[in-house]
């Protein structure tokens, strides 16, 4: 299943457009700034600078006409750069998560959602983790709070390398279709 977003200078969907359906490291030569956008299919990962690097937000389909207002749900940002087309994942779903970098501390392995990890895996804090399977979303706080990152499968070693600083609370399992 293919994705498709369409991005637009202005809000209300006016303006210069610019639509993808795959991966865009840099959207800047195509538009000087997004303020609304439409997901007609799949689920984005929107990120505030060029090559998925900074803020990041989860986008699923639907129409956001004033990206100013997607404050409130928790977009700390005001433009998007670059965008990343989630893929579809059937299948279980895998992740073990550390409480230190580069694997160390304890451990613990994810099948399903955590919603806070310091209640059910008494983890104070995790920085790094191995995704086996699936695509997932970490916030840093608890109960799907906060500034959030995509993770595909692949090693994680260091967050704080990764984010500046930025830990882990919780973590969700991307199931949608969009």
């Amino acid at each position: 299943m293919m994705g498709k977003i369409t991005f637009y200078e202005e809000k209300n969907f006016q303006g210069r457009s610019y639509e993808c359906m795959s991966d865009c490291s840099d959207m800047s030569s195509y538009m000087s700034r997004c303020q609304s956008c439409r997901v007609d299919s799949g689920c984005f990962m929107l990120y505030e600078r060029n090559n998925y690097m900074g803020q990041q937000f989860f986008m699923r389909r639907g129409e956001y006409n004033d990206m100013h207002r997607m404050q409130s749900m928790g977009m700390m940002f005001d433009n998007i750069r670059s965008c990343r087309m989630i893929p579809f994942h059937r299948g279980q779903f895998r992740m073990k998560i550390y409480e230190r970098e580069n694997f160390g501390g304890q451990s613990n392995e994810l099948m399903d959602d955590c919603d806070n990890i310091q209640e059910r895996y008494r983890m104070s804090d995790c920085q790094s983790c191995n995704v086996m399977d699936g695509h997932w979303l970490m916030y840093e706080q608890p109960q799907y709070r906060g500034r959030m990152m995509y993770m595909r499968p692949g090693e994680y070693r260091s967050f704080r390398e990764m984010m500046s600083g930025q830990r882990f609370m919780s973590m969700r399992r991307i199931t949608d279709m969009c």
